[in-house]
């Protein structure tokens, strides 16, 4: 049995995108493997920290979100990691362990430091989260973690720092990682241009409204040269069909709709209508959990924190391992 640790940062509820690309899998791993969920929340504010209230708030989004879309607290662990102590100390003796010229090369922070422009206003905090998310990950001795292929590298920093800390203190306390690929591409946000994303505004998210969901439909990315309903249009990099392909069940109908649509005589408005109603069915019962659980937010509230206890004599454990191989004294 694997153990396997995943997690979002609570800078806002949850999307599609996060939907198709882990959270259906975590239902799943979570059947068949010892399995770790934690809302970052450390992690999100290295970039958020003059607006802890927006993190604050979010806890409960995201945990709403897990818990209504199937992740059952009785087969895992949900914790929250500013409640873990321990990865903080293990981020701090790992910090030893990577060069800052490492950092440099890691391909995922430069994305992610280009994509905020920060250029050299980057807090360190947020330059170093690949050391932060190695303790994550090694705290609890996860063998696999989930994740999208643009976040590899993170994983590849985080087997060097074991086998360095390994190698050095002759030991083999901390074990690799080894990343677990979706199945589904990345989801496109509604306007077609990048990725969904939350800092984007092009986001369809769990909680929203059948009214909401139906404009936010209205203005996705269709084909620029589909101006007329007898035009022929392109399905390809069309958002609405990428949607339709991973959301709409009936493939044979669907495919005639895309020889339609090809050929010319069909309408962006009636596909558009389809993936609308398509979603709204698709979301409605995860919406109507996450309803009944919104009217006792604070007995979710005190599950996390148990929860949190719990994950914390995994990572004490660890740390306590760590501690002796490197010769520091026990309290």
């Amino acid at each position: 049995m694997s153990t396997i640790l995943t997690g979002d940062r609570p800078t806002g509820p949850l999307h599609l995108g996060h939907y198709i690309g882990s959270l259906k899998k975590r239902v799943k791993l979570q059947q068949k493997h010892q399995q770790f969920v934690m809302v970052a929340d450390l992690q999100a504010l290295t970039d958020n920290v003059g607006n802890s209230q927006k993190i604050n708030d979010n806890i409960i989004e995201v945990a709403l979100d897990y818990l209504s879309v199937g992740i059952d607290p009785k087969q895992s662990t949900i914790f929250l990691q500013s409640l873990v102590p321990e990865l903080t100390e293990l981020t701090f003796h790992y910090l030893n362990l990577v060069t800052l010229a490492r950092l440099e090369r890691n391909p995922t922070v430069k994305s992610e430091i280009q994509s905020r422009n920060f250029q050299r206003n980057t807090p360190v905090g947020f330059y170093c989260y690949p050391i932060s998310q190695a303790a994550d990950i090694t705290a609890f001795k996860a063998d696999v973690v989930p994740v999208g292929a643009d976040q590899k590298p993170m994983i590849e920093q985080t087997n060097e720092i074991v086998k360095t800390f390994n190698r050095l203190y002759k030991t083999d306390v901390l074990v690799t990682a080894e990343c677990l690929f979706g199945e589904c591409p990345r989801l496109s946000g509604i306007h077609g241009k990048q990725k969904m994303s939350k800092s984007l505004n092009n986001a369809i998210f769990l909680k929203d409204s059948p009214e909401l969901i139906q404009k936010k439909v209205k203005q996705m990315y269709t084909d620029p040269n589909h101006l007329h309903i007898s035009d022929p249009g392109k399905t390809d990099g069309n958002v609405v069909f990428e949607y339709l392909d991973i959301f709409d069940e009936n493939t044979a109908e669907l495919d005639e709709l895309k020889k339609h649509y090809q050929k010319g005589g069909l309408g962006d408005s009636k596909l558009k209508q389809r993936l609308s109603s398509i979603l709204i069915e698709h979301l409605e019962p995860i919406q109507k959990i996450r309803r009944e659980l919104e009217k006792d937010k604070a007995s979710l509230m005190d599950s996390l924190i148990a929860s949190s206890e719990k994950a914390r004599e995994t990572a004490a454990n660890t740390l306590a391992q760590v501690r002796e191989v490197m010769g520091l004294r026990m309290l």
